[in-house]
């Protein structure tokens, strides 16, 4: 079993940038790919970003592509979100998930966070 934990979600004005952290517990992380998915509430799940195991391969949403980027640290444990020029409609909950087959959907992820909270002022 993996456990998935956010972290560094808040309130930030357009334009502005925040960075979200994910750490994993147990020894097989590194084994894993792991994605960011973001959701409002009464829409579904969207997805976000996602990187293989190893970091080589990185995947972004329309959305995002260009503004956001996914990394890792495999000694760490973690993965990171890095988020710029945010704008209000990339106001949700954003969940680390990981250990899936596939990268895109939320049905291809085994494991999940409880997901932090952006809020992009404007």
């Amino acid at each position: 079993q993996v456990q998935l934990v956010e972290s560094g979600g808040g309130v930030v004005q357009a334009g502005g940038s925040l960075r979200l952290s994910c750490a994993a517990s147990g020894r097989t992380f590194s084994l894993y790919r792991m994605g960011w998915f973001r959701q409002i509430p009464g829409k579904e799940r969207e997805f976000v970003a996602a990187i293989s195991a190893s970091g080589g391969g990185t995947y972004y949403g329309d959305s995002v592509r260009g503004r956001f980027t996914i990394s890792r640290d495999n000694a760490k444990n973690t993965v990171y979100l890095q988020m710029n020029s945010l704008k209000p409609e990339d106001t949700a909950v954003y969940y680390c998930a990981g250990g899936g087959s596939g990268y895109y959907t939320p049905g291809d992820m085994a494991y999940w966070g409880k997901g932090t909270l952006v809020t992009v002022s404007s």
